[in-house]
């Protein structure tokens, strides 16, 4: 069987992992797996969260649920939080970025307001998902993407494209 790359698109709530994740998915015939769906469809949550006024996740079972994908391979996974998942799962993580102005848009759009809001965009400000990317994986696999027009998305594209194709030449 042929070996596939997982690879973790990662970043602040707003910056465009979704929209990038399943074009990738599209054009490198990778699947794609939201993490904010699959444990929606799975009901994987361990609580509410009051203050924000979301559900609690569960990453044990999310983690459970995902585990023989990830030793299959070939998954882009796609959430804002990056700890949670093993070392082991990842050849390559994308910390996906947005200039606080447009993000503070795009999330207000959203419908995010009050501590939400403020929260999220002082975690892209103060760089707190690509710190959690660095701390959990591998210096040399961990990569910032600017996110913030359609350039930059199908500039994007085009690297995780070619890096994916590299990557299966290499190990195939």
């Amino acid at each position: 069987m042929r070996k596939r790359p997982n690879i973790l698109l990662t970043g602040t709530p707003g910056v465009g992992k979704t929209t990038l994740g399943k074009e990738l998915a599209q054009r490198t015939g990778l699947n794609y797996v939201n993490i904010g769906d699959l444990a929606q469809e799975g009901q994987l949550y361990d609580g509410y969260d009051e203050e924000y006024q979301c559900p609690i996740l569960d990453e044990d079972r999310v983690v459970d649920e995902l585990d023989e994908k990830m030793i299959e391979g070939g998954v882009i996974v796609d959430y804002h939080g990056c700890d949670l998942f093993p070392e082991r799962w990842f050849h390559i993580v994308f910390v996906l970025r947005t200039d606080n102005t447009q993000l503070f848009t795009r999330l207000e759009n959203r419908g995010y307001s009050g501590k939400k809001l403020q929260d999220n965009v002082q975690c892209e400000i103060f760089q707190t998902i690509y710190e959690e990317a660095m701390e959990a994986y591998k210096e040399e696999i961990v990569h910032q993407l600017p996110s913030n027009s359609p350039e930059d998305l199908d500039h994007n594209l085009e690297q995780i494209v070619q890096w994916t194709e590299q990557w299966m030449k290499d190990h195939n």
